[in-house]
């Protein structure tokens, strides 16, 4: 073919580019398939898994003993022992279900056997205590992770837990591998002269499967371009895109270029970086992709660091981290071309306290310089170089740390924060959320303590009738705080499914027979609880199972359903999930506190701008008993 003069584009417009091409033919659109839970581990969640079943799904014997109605030990002590007949009680192993008369156990060690059955215990116990409560760790509804979350083992362990056999995951992206060149050899002990072992091939698979790429390497081709251009279309017929190694400059027997054009189209042709400046980017019209290499291996791995890595990460919805950096000097003189952009590998050591940066051999076929590489010096195109001393940032190959960066939200429990960060990380997938569910006070107090970014609160105070704004002024009267509007949401007693006990108001958990399930102390529900019965006359001491705590919404609905108890006081969000029936007794104010340093955050105001897109109405909507006005609007205390 005639020679052809290469571009020489700037990587960073070249990537931009190919991307923009490939974005435009397909080639980002996710694909899922359904795979066994034991084969998920590493797999990332194509979407927001959610628990089929509780965990424990009955309530579970927690020791070894006996299981005793709580009532019957209460004044037993080590001076005054209480005896119990066979018949007021059942002998137990770790994970029996609990007896139905019974609501506590005993530990076995606490037992003095009698003859005929009796036993002593000279220690009471109090109710559910050494019982595992049904949802005690997984509730049936409860998201167990978000889109596009890495699977773990503890992850998968988490799944078949909670009812889930398969689960739904992105398709790994498939990548064909085709060596090509005359003189290109498979591996031998015993190479002849003028033939070239062939290796990059398995270093780009390697590096293609440590990315979550799936990579197969074909056949090597020789320089012909019939050969090659069968091959490539034979390739892409089951992947995703295709690496041609070699022939992808402008000689005599280059004719990657050529076969690209001839299966897809060209986008880029010659990049301004050295090494790796001939590499081909290509498309197929049909969206995949056709990438051209140089057979130098170095050449091979900057372009597949640059160009590729960017484009499986993106392909995956995983973040693309940048490499952590560091400042160093250089050791000598480095020079190097104003017209490319140059990768150069370095050693680091300290000396005199300072980190110190020394060049390795710069050619392209010299592999070993990435083994030993520490590092990596960037040097832009238009820069001739550094002389010794001068500082220089380096980015770092050896360690490679992880920087994660989480967003902290403590306080009360509502499902719209597992929602609004699957909403997130579906713009953000880098992005990270931890909760923790320690009720409206308790996520107030972490605020203020500094121990968290934000807290989800819904404070009544009883005085005014007002939410939230109150209590902010009571414990920030120096300010500091920003109040992030949220929603309205329906509070109302939760009932099994058609009301067997009929229950029509709050004063009628009072009524003999009727097992009340409660919030913990400081949650807002608990407060509301607390607010009714003062409101009501009602003496807590009179509602059987006033101090049974449980401390998500989605925790007491789950033992309602489950027969556990019959009435608990929460959100129809949740009543929902369960099919219960439930009575609405009042509308209240849920906000975010947020510490108002933490304001610029990028994960704040990514949260932030979730809650103001219209998916996030839409969604909370979805749920069932909220109303949605103007969320992510800040007030500054």
């Amino acid at each position: 073919m005639a020679f052809q003069y290469l571009t020489n584009i700037p990587l960073d417009e070249a990537l931009a580019e190919y991307m923009t091409v490939l974005e435009e033919r397909g080639f980002f659109a996710r694909r899922s398939e359904k795979v066994s839970v034991n084969r998920a581990d590493g797999r990332l969640t194509a979407s927001a898994v959610y628990a089929k079943i509780s965990a424990p799904h009955y309530n579970a014997c927690a020791m070894d003993g006996i299981a005793v109605y709580a009532k019957n030990t209460f004044g037993a002590s080590v001076t005054t022992p209480i005896r119990l007949q066979s018949n007021q009680y059942k002998v137990v192993d770790t994970g029996d279900p609990l007896p139905e008369s019974c609501d506590a156990v005993v530990m076995i060690e606490e037992v003095l056997w009698k003859d005929e059955g009796e036993v002593v215990i000279s220690a009471a116990v109090t109710p559910w205590q050494h019982v595992r409560q049904i949802g005690e760790d997984i509730c049936e509804g409860d998201m167990l992770l978000p889109s596009f979350s890495r699977i773990t083992p503890a992850a998968m362990g988490a799944m078949l837990a909670s009812g889930n056999l398969v689960v739904d995951v992105l398709v790994k992206p498939r990548i064909a591998i085709i060596p090509t060149g005359d003189e290109i050899v498979t591996p031998t002990a015993t190479p002849g002269e003028g033939s070239i072992i062939e290796f990059n091939s398995t270093i780009f698979k390697a590096m293609l499967e440590r990315w979550g790429a799936d990579a197969e390497v074909f056949d090597i081709i020789v320089d012909d371009l019939k050969s090659l251009e069968a091959a490539i279309r034979n390739a892409l017929t089951h992947s995703d895109g295709v690496i041609i190694i070699g022939g992808s400059s402008a000689g005599r027997e280059d004719y990657t270029a050529q076969a690209i054009g001839a299966v897809g189209d060209v986008v880029v042709h010659g990049i301004a970086i050295r090494p790796g400046k001939p590499a081909v980017l290509g498309c197929t019209e049909a969206g995949k992709l056709l990438l051209g290499v140089p057979g130098y291996p170095v050449s091979g791995m900057v372009i597949l660091e640059e160009i590729l890595r960017p484009i499986i990460i993106r392909m995956q919805a995983s973040p693309f981290l940048p490499p952590d950096e560091a400042k160093a000097v250089v050791s000598r003189t480095l020079n190097s071309s104003l017209k490319y952009r140059e990768f150069i590998r370095i050693r680091l050591g300290y000396v005199n306290g300072k980190l110190v940066a020394s060049p390795l051999m710069r050619g392209a076929g010299v592999v070993t310089s990435f083994v030993k590489a520490d590092g990596i010096i960037d040097v832009p195109q238009n820069v001739e170089g550094y002389e010794p001393g001068q500082d220089v940032t380096v980015r770092l190959l050896r360690p490679i740390e992880d920087i994660k960066r989480t967003l902290v939200i403590t306080g009360s429990h509502d499902p719209l924060i597992d929602e609004t960060t699957d909403l997130m990380r579906r713009t953000w997938p880098s992005a990270a959320v931890a909760s923790s569910h320690v009720g409206s006070m308790g996520g107030l107090f972490a605020i203020k303590r500094g121990e968290a970014h934000m807290g989800g609160i819904h404070l009544l105070d009883e005085s005014t009738g007002e939410y939230n704004i109150p209590y902010i002024s009571r414990h920030f009267p120096g300010g500091g705080v920003l109040l992030v509007e949220g929603v309205q949401r329906v509070q109302g007693l939760m009932v099994s499914r058609d009301n067997p006990f009929e229950i029509e108001q709050f004063a009628d958990i009072t009524r003999d027979g009727i097992r009340y399930i409660n919030r913990q102390k400081g949650s807002g529900t608990r407060i509301l609880c607390d607010y009714l019965c003062r409101k009501e006359g009602i003496n807590p001491g009179t509602i059987d199972g006033y101090d049974r705590e449980e401390f998500t919404h989605t925790a007491v609905a789950a033992l309602i359903a489950a027969g556990s108890a019959d009435v608990g006081l929460g959100i129809y969000a949740a009543a929902k999930i369960y099919g219960l029936d439930f009575i609405p007794i009042c509308h209240e104010t849920y906000d975010f506190l947020l510490l108002q340093e933490a304001y610029d955050l990028p994960m704040v105001q990514r949260w932030l701008e979730t809650m103001r897109n219209p998916a996030f109405t839409k969604r909370v909507m979805e749920m069932g008993g909220y109303d949605v006005c103007n969320p992510g609007h800040i007030t500054a205390f």
